[in-house]
């Protein structure tokens, strides 16, 4: 069995022979063949273009194919072929860079972009913000099969074909139409439209709502889906006359609201002469119950035929599990839930109610203690096995205590095929094209199926798939075997989660006690500036007290009369003026001079009068008391007089 790197190396150089661009009818081609790239190559290209191996791995040699019983018809080295001999080597066909063609369209424009595999997508954006003049950090490139892809993305890892359409979104630059017409194609663009699509070859009808955002192309998987029509063969009758791009949202396609009818049909191509009648299942880390064509006889639950087929024949005529084209998956689950009940009895696994990404934020998105796996039941009311699983196995008491304890059950309903196409599409969208392909590619009687999911770090993995020809004890130790991988997972993620929740715990502490020290810093900062600021205030007060004084002191100096001489014809009075260090001040005065005269005198010494007192010994008097208008003479100092100052309380 080849190895997946060569499965890949096998696909492309399939895909560059035969120039089958769809990767799903290519793997299918493949695997018919056992991934024998020359006998899938015979089985898609004319005899007269055939190849002629000796051995995997060997020299492979173009021109007719080889009849070993006739040894006359071995190719003659001269004959033209799409192909050329190789060496021995691992690689059957030399690898050539292969060359692929975009459209790109934007609003009114297209561009066209020719690239090697080997390149990335931001190549491509680069090469359009040169030619639309739009930033690469403003730009959306939609339109690829897997979904959104990251700039990084090497081109030959998505396994594009040849020639691709994308669009590009702006949704950060305003559009350039008025506001009315923006306005309409917006309202356009949130309708829904019904789709009424009739299957040529079968002569069957499909009605399909799609919203008015979804394009041409999503459309065309989803026909593909319901019909197993490659949407390279897909031949189509009633698109209008300016839906020309794929791209193109439905909103801007011309078709007719509410409702619009279109017919497909197969187109004809030579590989599709050589399919084999029998699909075989892909493997992608899915465990298979059994062989698609080895079913357990319905004996063997313990029921004969007349009534399973009596049981399914009742359940077709009662009321559909799930509404076709429900919009709200809650509602629909609801009703699955209340259907179920009325016809299997209360004791079933207690289904989940909401979409299937909130049964993944239920299951997956939680502490690593909480975590569940999810049970996802797809039933289909056509399938002879339904009923018998429903009623003995599912709704076993071992099952749904199992069930209730350790998963988060989902289910969904595929008898519609609207509803089928929207589970492939979430199914396409959660877990991968292949996931989707194996289970679209499963037969009405190998329903219903039961898929164990485990979530991971970066995708969710398929851990089984059981088919709904199994016993109770086959279900119960397929539940089991997976519950045990789950487990030895969940220790891992338990021990990562609480590592990490001790760190960040740690990390916390340090952060807070690094927040109290600053805080405390700061606080002790923030005191010694206020510190510092009282004092330069009191010193810059005391400067402006010491300077104003020295200023009175200064003019009251200079406003005193002059001393009078002993000698004077007027009395004059001496006075003696103890101060509170103990110095004395002497000084003479006229008798006539008035009492203020003295105490502007102490006062120009540094002594104002409205902070120490005059006082005199015999009799003791405080002279500040006295009225200082009157002379020296009648207070009666003269002709002289010892005085001491004392400072006031």
């Amino acid at each position: 069995m080849a190895s997946n790197m060569d499965r890949e190396m096998i696909l492309a150089d399939f895909q560059a022979c035969t120039g089958i661009e769809n990767i799903d009818e290519a793997i299918t081609l493949l695997e018919q063949n056992n991934w024998d790239l020359v006998a899938a190559i015979n089985g898609v290209i004319p005899q007269e273009n055939g190849i002629l191996q000796s051995d995997y791995g060997g020299e492979t040699i173009p021109g007719p194919a080889f009849d070993p019983s006739h040894p006359g018809s071995a190719p003659a080295p001269s004959s033209s072929s799409a192909f050329r001999p190789v060496m021995p080597s691992r690689q059957i066909v030399e690898r050539q860079p292969r060359m692929l063609d975009f459209r790109v369209e934007y609003r009114d424009r297209n561009v066209d972009v020719v690239l090697e595999d080997s390149c990335t997508v931001g190549e491509i954006k680069q090469i359009l913000e040169n030619e639309l003049q739009i930033p690469v950090s403003k730009m959306l490139l939609k339109g690829w099969k897997t979904g959104d892809v990251e700039d990084s993305t090497v081109l030959k890892s998505l396994h594009l074909p040849k020639n691709n359409s994308l669009y590009v979104l702006t949704p950060d630059l305003p559009p350039p139409s008025s506001s009315s017409h923006t306005g309409a194609l917006q309202e356009s663009l949130n309708q829904n439209f019904m789709l009424i699509i009739t299957h040529r070859e079968v002569q069957r009808e499909y009605n399909l709502n799609f919203s008015g955002s979804s394009t041409i192309q999503e459309v065309k998987r989803n026909v593909y889906d319901l019909t197993s029509i490659p949407v390279r063969h897909q031949l189509w009758e009633g698109w209008p006359t300016s839906a020309t791009d794929d791209s193109m949202c439905l909103a801007e396609s011309g078709l007719s609201y509410p409702c619009h009818r279109l017919t497909v049909g197969r187109r004809s191509s030579p590989a599709q002469t050589r399919e084999q009648s029998e699909e075989q299942s892909t493997d992608v880390h899915m465990v298979s119950d059994s062989d698609g064509d080895d079913f357990e006889d319905a004996s063997e639950f313990g029921v004969d035929d007349g009534e399973v087929f009596g049981m399914a024949s009742s359940a077709l005529r009662k009321s559909p599990m799930m509404p076709e084209n429900a919009e709200n998956e809650g509602d629909a689950l609801l009703q699955f839930t209340a259907e179920f009940s009325s016809r299997y009895g209360d004791c079933h696994p207690v289904f989940f109610i909401g979409s299937l990404e909130a049964a993944f934020q239920e299951a997956f998105y939680v502490k690593a203690r909480d975590r569940k796996l999810l049970a996802i039941y797809l039933h289909h009311d056509e399938s002879v096995l339904t009923n018998v699983f429903c009623s003995q196995m599912l709704c076993a008491e071992s099952i749904v205590s199992y069930l209730s304890q350790n998963f988060i059950t989902w289910a969904w309903d595929l008898t519609k095929d609207a509803n089928r196409a929207r589970f492939l599409t979430m199914c396409n969208r959660h877990f991968g094209s292949v996931v989707a392909q194996t289970i679209r590619t499963q037969k009405t009687d190998q329903f219903p199926l039961f898929l164990i999911i485990m979530g991971k770090r970066s995708s969710n993995e398929v851990l089984n798939v059981i088919q709904g020809n199994t016993t109770v004890d086959e279900l119960m130790m397929r539940l089991m075997a997976a519950m045990e991988i789950f487990t030895a997972q969940q220790q891992e993620d338990i021990k990562d989660e609480d590592e990490r929740e001790a760190r960040e715990n740690v990390k916390r502490e340090q952060d807070e006690a690094y927040r109290l020290s600053l805080e405390a810093d700061r606080a002790k900062r923030e005191a010694h500036e206020r510190e510092m600021a009282e004092q330069f205030r009191l010193e810059q007060i005391r400067k402006e007290q010491e300077e104003e004084r020295e200023a009175i002191r200064l003019s009251l100096e200079q406003a005193l009369p002059p001393e009078p001489k002993e000698e004077n014809a007027e009395p004059v009075s001496k006075l003696r003026i103890r101060t509170p260090s103990g110095e004395f001040l002497e000084r003479r005065f006229l008798a006539s001079n008035k009492l203020q005269i003295v105490f502007d005198f102490v006062a120009s010494k540094g002594y104002p009068w409205d902070e120490f007192k005059l006082l005199s010994t015999f009799p003791r008097r405080d002279v500040t008391q006295l009225d200082p208008n009157k002379s020296l003479l009648e207070v009666k100092l003269f002709p002289q007089e010892t005085l001491f100052l004392e400072a006031k309380e």
